[in-house]
């Protein structure tokens, strides 16, 4: 049987793919953030407003292989398929037979996982470097081989360059270390150089943050006020239990196996790093997929434990049932977590979803479509209307395409089909994007969002000769729907000059 097991590898990895790729209705188009991490390969920098570096090499990798929606999917899903890959190496690691590599593979690809590897954003592959970080650290463990350190480091590093939130994972391990006999560690010099280590690799995003009067802090500050805010901690605590519900006794299992189960005495630093987490992340308000990333790896202690518990006698029978258990308790999920449904048919099915608390928002209501859903629509249409509003203007090279937030911008670059359109704003990583060194302004196409109150254009009626409401998103479930798109005609005064002198203000707030 264990000879089998690149085998059934080989299918988890296969199917996740598949899923990956089916389990997405084509009414819906790219979700807002992709957009944006997309126009990120036309501006490779060591740094970034929204986030760190690493997300612009993979879009920069997309952009070389055609950019299409197939390589969008694709590495997500890689990431995705990887994390069970590294789990499936823990499990080796800790000596488990097929039973638990099966059942946490099971466990891993029928989850909220599903939904989170079909966005291209920086989710997927922070999963996968806190599962990695993991792995060191149990060999690490295991070998007291100090070139784990070093790995450690290199993983922790490219984690960091991914999304910020890993160091909140190295705070939570720290006093779980000093509770154990792992403590010694401190005594380690290789322990130290690898942390140099780690400052190393960061440095060009630490200097690029200095250069740029960390605008982490002023992300994190803004999406504390806006955001955050609106969390509920008992909420945040539900979540946790709706990611894995149909393999919740898998994860209980690893918990139990961390207290009673001797051969995993030496791992409690893992429980002990996960409970500290999900306590800084509670008292910190934090979206609950914040923390999903330390889920992975509590899958192979619990498959090893439920492996030793059901070893003899009748008891082996329970291994298929337990597997069936997690197939069958997901299944019914599977069509209110991902984007399979029609707007339309979710509106219908409005109670399911919300008693799970998927129409909630991060403003803290509930609307028609879960936020993601909503956020996947109306950006083809938009694009469409800016291309056939664009053509029917003269002085084309003279024309700005200016949007208020970066899903529209990023959702016209993608889409357009005019590629001498550069849709730009002054929001978001757009600011220091935003260039008028080749260009005049006399016309600008604006797309207003729908929160916007000036729907006369009061503001910028002096200053052109014309202004016409050309056009708005009509996709009633779209988070933009009501978006607003004007054609501004005839510049009385240096538009340059008036963006030059916002551009400035923004960067500086």
């Amino acid at each position: 049987m264990i000879a089998k097991k690149p085998i059934f590898l080989w299918f988890f990895i296969l199917l996740k793919f598949a899923l990956q790729y089916y389990l997405i209705n084509p009414v819906y188009d790219l979700q807002r953030d992709e957009y944006l991490h997309l126009d990120q390969a036309k501006h490779l920098s060591w740094g970034y407003i929204s986030v760190p570096p690493v997300t612009s090499w993979i879009s920069w990798i997309i952009a070389q292989l055609g950019n299409t929606v197939f390589w969008i999917k694709f590495f997500p899903a890689l990431f995705g398929a990887l994390t069970i890959v590294v789990v499936w190496k823990i499990i080796n690691e800790l000596k488990g037979n097929l039973y638990a590599h099966i059942l946490a593979a099971v466990a891993l690809t029928f989850s909220a996982l599903l939904r989170i590897n079909i966005l291209y954003q920086p989710n997927s592959l922070e999963i996968l470097f806190w599962t990695l970080f993991y792995l060191t650290l149990i060999k690490f463990i295991n070998t007291k081989n100090n070139k784990w350190l070093w790995i450690a480091a290199l993983t922790v590093a490219f984690g960091f360059l991914n999304k910020y939130n890993i160091i909140f994972l190295l705070l939570a391990l720290l006093p779980a270390v000093l509770l154990t006999e792992h403590r010694r560690i401190f005594t380690n010099k290789y322990f130290y150089l690898s942390v140099l280590f780690f400052v190393l690799l960061v440095s060009p995003n630490l200097v690029w943050q200095y250069q740029n009067h960390f605008p982490v802090y002023h992300h994190l500050k803004e999406l504390a006020a806006t955001q955050l805010v609106n969390v509920n901690r008992l909420d945040f605590l539900k979540e946790q239990l709706l990611f894995f519900m149909s393999s919740l006794f898998v994860l209980i299992a690893a918990f139990i196996s961390f207290l009673i189960y001797p051969p995993f005495n030496k791992y409690r630093v893992i429980g002990l790093s996960y409970l500290f987490a999900i306590s800084m992340y509670v008292y910190l308000r934090a979206k609950g997929y914040y923390a999903i990333g330390l889920y992975p790896t509590l899958f192979a202690f619990g498959a090893i434990y439920l492996e030793q518990l059901f070893s003899t006698g009748w008891k082996r029978y329970l291994r298929p049932v337990t597997i069936l258990v997690v197939l069958l308790l997901f299944i019914p999920f599977i069509k209110i977590i991902l984007p399979i449904l029609t707007p339309e048919e979710i509106v219908q099915k409005e109670a399911v979803f919300k008693k799970y608390g998927l129409l909630r928002w991060e403003d803290g209501k509930d609307h028609p479509l879960p936020q993601d859903f909503a956020d996947m629509l109306g950006w083809k249409e938009l694009a469409n209307k800016v291309d056939a509003i664009y053509d029917t203007i003269p002085d084309k090279g003279n024309t700005l395409v200016y949007c208020d937030n970066y899903g529209e911008a990023g959702a016209i670059n993608y889409y357009s089909k005019n590629h001498s359109i550069n849709a730009r704003s002054l929001n978001a990583d757009y600011i220091n994007w935003f260039g008028l060194d080749k260009m005049e302004i006399k016309n600008v196409i604006m797309v207003k969002s729908p929160k916007d109150e000036d729907k006369d254009r009061t503001k910028e009626r002096p200053i052109f000769e014309k202004v016409l409401l050309a056009g708005k998103i009509e996709n009633r479930f779209a988070r933009e729907y009501g978006a607003a798109i004007f054609v501004l005609e005839g510049a009385k005064i240096s538009i340059n000059e008036r963006f030059k002198k916002e551009i400035e203000i923004k960067q500086h707030e």
